[in-house]
């Protein structure tokens, strides 16, 4: 089979939303929805908090969040592998192989990222706004939802740019997960597995769409930039 002749049996995969590839995409947004939002929820805060205190205070936990967002998918995977499994303190709750541990990895990606990228931004807002606000009369609890409010399209962007990163993983959801058919099959890791098997319609298909919702997520990120500048001005 060509390239084109993939293509072009895949986009009819697409076009007639196949169940087992609208199964497999479903269950990839579910995944990753559910996990930026635990991150967020952990993340944003936590960012307001590095971002809102000066930086000599916070220079060991803001160098820690800095290694973090490199974190190596495949080390993660092996972390949460180790702590759900079986002989693992949480291997009690039966989690492993299934949707909530991906949904834990892929969090556990996130978090650091949406944390250090939310702390940027308010740290930036908090250098701009903060002696506005002072002069104002406001006290240090309204000084800091001032500048949280001000860093708004920075957090905005952190989130998306979390749930790009954790959407396009592979190897750490593979790893607790299990690709499991009808269970914990995501797209990453059915493009791995039909691409071995041969099966070129539906790894292109899948690809196709992956592709569609980066483009989504970039496009999404770029107005929110954009938002942001038009603020300032």
């Amino acid at each position: 089979m060509t390239l084109l002749e993939g293509i072009l049996e895949a986009a009819k995969l697409v076009i007639t939303l196949d169940p087992a590839m609208m199964q497999i995409i479903f269950l990839s947004l579910q995944v990753s929805t559910s996990a930026v939002i635990i991150a967020s929820l952990l993340g944003i805060p936590y960012g307001a908090y590095l971002g809102l205190r000066t930086v000599a205070k916070v220079r060991w936990q803001t160098r820690i969040t800095y290694t973090f967002m490199g974190f190596p998918p495949v080390v993660a995977g092996l972390v949460v592998y180790l702590l759900l499994s079986s002989s693992g303190p949480f291997g009690v709750l039966d989690l492993i192989f299934s949707p909530a541990a991906m949904i834990s990895v892929q969090a556990l990606l996130a978090l650091p990222i949406i944390t250090g990228l939310s702390m940027v931004g308010i740290r930036e807002r908090d250098n701009e706004f903060r002696d506005t606000a002072i002069s104002l009369g406001a006290n240090p609890m309204q000084v800091a939802v001032t500048v949280v409010k001000e860093a708004r399209y920075a957090i905005m962007g952190a989130v998306v740019a979390g749930f790009g990163r954790i959407i396009a993983e592979v190897g750490a959801v593979m790893m607790v997960g299990g690709n499991i058919e009808g269970h914990t099959r995501v797209m990453t890791t059915a493009i791995v597995l039909e691409t071995r098997k041969g099966n070129f319609e539906l790894a292109i298909g899948l690809g196709l769409v992956l592709m569609a919702i980066a483009f989504f997520i970039n496009s999404l990120l770029y107005k929110i930039q954009n938002g942001g500048s038009s603020y300032e001005k």
